[in-house]
């Protein structure tokens, strides 16, 4: 039996689940000191005590799929509206270096995942499958994608396995990304651990100025923030969303189609620039960032919530293979080439977690992992500049040109 959550107690459920995941990571010393971000930590043991439910007495819980994906649109939309042309000149050759060693992974786990397909006896398209269209890209890009392989292909049972293998991503994503990047830290000793009790009280009790924000960095910091900032925000994502929602049905089946979360993003850089560039608008980064953190936990702990474990266990013995060495390709990748490639320094660990994020997760996961490290370590203004912009808008385009390219000239 399937019981339906409508928004609002998916939402009392969600608040539950990150209340959970303080508290856990706060009391266990192994969450803490691997860095696993508060919403894994809450959503897993949430997805775990469902799995149980379901197996012993056979009931089940479904959540607002509309409510996870306004909150996921609202935090594209932040990352969007917080993208000033100044602040893509701040990245620099670093951005573009990063997306150089982004855009090598995405053939890299490509090939893994259609070679090792081959080698089991699996057609390539399964290891595409298992590839980019779902570790990279997430759900939304499996969901599109597993379609098309359905109906143009003819691999059966595609959207579900997308769907297995993007949720296996998701978990991994945010589990390997803080533990890498903690080894990474400890053994070329590139920081300090601090108390993280004690930075969270500092944290409450210091105030953001503008000199030193970055959208994202420090999500327990306070933020003044008037109800008249907070309207105007609030005016800017529903335009932000808007424009996605007319985008989407307006290039659906052009050669510029898009997901939703991209024209989102996009909206915001162009509202931004247009209202700050043009018509000399103040911009209230600190609003925006409030409610972007907030959209962000909530989103991880409602897409975690909704996991059904159970669907996992279809998954076949192949898929289970090539999962587990893209899981270890990733995390090889990243401490052998993304933390070198970005200068072996401690910006290039956190770069090297949020890597792990949307290399198998989502962006939402990247900016989690590299919040738990900061948190831990202290701050890094250059990796929270480049991941959101390269992890949720470069890297969607780069991911659908090259599933493009192998499914007309290589398959």
């Amino acid at each position: 039996m399937d019981f339906k959550f409508n928004a609002f107690y998916t939402l009392i459920a969600a608040v539950i689940v990150l209340l959970l995941g303080r508290f856990l990571v706060n009391k266990i010393d192994f969450l803490r000191r691997y860095n696993i971000p508060e919403p894994v930590a809450g959503g897993l043991v949430a997805a775990f005590i469902s799995l149980l439910v379901h197996n012993i007495w056979g009931y089940s819980i479904s959540t607002s799929a509309e409510l996870q994906t306004s909150f996921m649109l609202i935090f594209f939309a932040s990352i969007g509206l917080s993208a000033n042309f100044a602040k893509l000149k701040e990245g620099g050759i670093g951005l573009v270096i990063f997306l150089g060693c982004v855009s090598t992974f995405i053939v890299v786990q490509n090939s893994v995942g259609m070679g090792l397909a081959s080698l089991l006896g699996l057609d390539p398209l399964i290891g595409l499958i298992a590839g980019s269209i779902t570790l990279t890209g997430g759900h939304g890009t499996a969901g599109a994608w597993g379609e098309i392989l359905e109906t143009q292909h003819g691999i059966q049972g595609a959207l579900a396995l997308g769907m297995a293998s993007a949720t296996f991503g998701l978990i991994i994503g945010g589990i390997i990304g803080g533990p890498l990047a903690k080894l990474l830290i400890n053994r070329y000793k590139l920081a300090t651990e601090t108390n993280a009790g004690a930075r969270n009280n500092q944290d409450d009790n210091h105030v953001a100025n503008e000199q030193e924000f970055v959208a994202f960095e420090n999500p327990h910091q306070v933020r003044l923030i008037t109800a008249d900032n907070a309207i105007t925000t609030l005016g800017m994502f529903a335009a932000c969303l808007a424009f996605a929602e007319f985008m989407t049905a307006f290039s659906k089946g052009t050669w510029f189609e898009l997901p939703t979360f991209v024209w989102t993003l996009a909206g915001g850089v162009i509202l931004r620039n247009v209202l700050e560039g043009v018509f000399k608008v103040n911009i209230f980064d600190r609003a925006i960032d409030v409610f972007g953190n907030a959209s962000l936990s909530l989103y991880l702990a409602m897409a975690l919530l909704s996991l059904k474990l159970w669907q996992l266990a279809d998954l076949a013995g192949p898929l289970v293979v090539i999962l587990t060495a893209q899981t270890l390709t990733m995390g090889l990748y990243a401490a052998f080439v993304t933390f070198r490639v970005m200068g072996k320094n401690y910006d290039a660990a956190v770069l090297s977690a949020g890597h792990c994020g949307f290399g198998m997760g989502a962006t939402p996961t990247a900016v989690a992992n590299m919040q738990a490290i900061t948190n831990m370590y202290g701050p890094s203004h250059k990796a929270f500049l480049i991941v959101p912009l390269c992890g949720a808008f470069f890297v969607d385009l780069i991911n659908a040109t090259v599933i493009q390219m192998i499914l007309k000239f290589i398959v």
